[in-house]
């Protein structure tokens, strides 16, 4: 699909493409062609998905990928594009008793690589909150999960164990710009009513 086929079918759908997931290998290989498609599809956000590590990849490791994707956000920003980053589970593992999320906070150029958070780390004990609070004006966008500790299961928003109130009050405060629900279908009715009532 063409960026500006794309960009009309959102739009039909009352929706507007502000921001779309990239693997690291297409922004690695052909950057210049999903430039063009972001831009042609109004985007204004390109958040890497994943740096695609594997699971035992030492620290080192994980800088390297850091500094290229500062590169990345380098050359978009050009465009007049913010590049982010994604975070799974994953990045709450610690190497040497150093938790790799804080390694890339401390490692990703602020303006050039903003934070899209994953709410659903909730469920290893990581509150979205505590981090928008730690590192205040470094995230762009959130990922929306709640998660249950009496079932160990995702649920829907407002059912689980993520204080909502104060993840929006933290998130407003620190320049949150869009949120996106990740959730399975079934859970969206619930969600959105609870959202629409805070």
């Amino acid at each position: 699909i063409k960026a500006p086929e794309m960009k009309k079918i959102v739009e039909d759908a009352g929706l507007k493409l502000e921001s779309t997931h990239y693997g690291m290998g297409e922004l690695r290989n052909n950057l210049s062609e999903r430039i063009d498609f972001a831009l042609g599809s109004g985007q204004k956000q390109m958040i890497c998905s994943s740096f695609g590590l594997p699971k035992d990849a030492k620290m080192s490791d994980w800088l390297k990928a850091v500094d290229e994707l500062n590169e990345i956000g380098a050359k978009t920003k050009k465009a007049g594009i913010q590049t982010g980053f994604h975070n799974h589970h994953m990045e709450f593992a610690k190497i040497d008793d150093k938790l790799i999320y804080d390694a890339l906070m401390e490692n990703f150029d602020p303006e050039l690589v903003k934070m899209q958070f994953q709410v659903a780390v909730i469920s290893i004990g990581y509150k979205a909150a505590t981090y928008f609070n730690k590192y205040a004006g470094r995230f762009i966008s959130a990922h929306l999960a709640d998660w249950s500790a009496t079932t160990d299961k995702q649920v829907p928003i407002g059912q689980g164990n993520v204080d909502w109130k104060e993840l929006f009050a933290a998130a407003e405060k620190c320049g949150v710009k869009n949120y996106f629900v990740e959730m399975d279908p079934e859970t969206f009715k619930e969600s959105a009513d609870y959202i629409h009532k805070l």
